[in-house]
């Protein structure tokens, strides 16, 4: 089973983009389903991640720019992102946590996100 991450792109400050994360099979027990970013030569850091139940945690640069959301039925994560910044640009990576028991860790191929000025 894969994750495929979509919906990167070029934009400008103050843009928006939406990226998806959808499962290529059937993954269960998801416990967290996350969003990690990483910028040319900085380490990969979180950005969201919504659990089990729908709780959500952002990160402080992007809290009221950006919002976590899921759809069970598509088994899909969603990362909406407005009021783009250019300190925004990187590589974003989904990354789900799913198991009882033994716990997994799915990771997307990653999609670029860039913001110019």
């Amino acid at each position: 089973v894969q994750l495929q991450a979509s919906g990167g792109g070029s934009v400008q400050v103050g843009g928006s983009l939406r990226l998806s994360c959808a499962a290529s099979g059937s993954i269960f027990s998801i416990n967290v389903m996350a969003w990690y970013r990483q910028a040319p030569g900085k380490q990969r850091e979180l950005v969201a991640y919504i659990t089990r139940g729908d709780s959500t945690v952002l990160a402080d640069s992007v809290k009221g720019r950006f919002t976590i959301s899921r759809d069970n039925a598509k088994n899909t994560v969603y990362l909406q992102m407005n009021s783009l910044k250019p300190e925004d640009t990187a590589v974003y990576y989904c990354k789900w946590v799913a198991g009882r028991g033994v716990v997994n860790d799915y990771w997307g191929q990653g999609t670029q996100v860039t913001v110019s000025s």
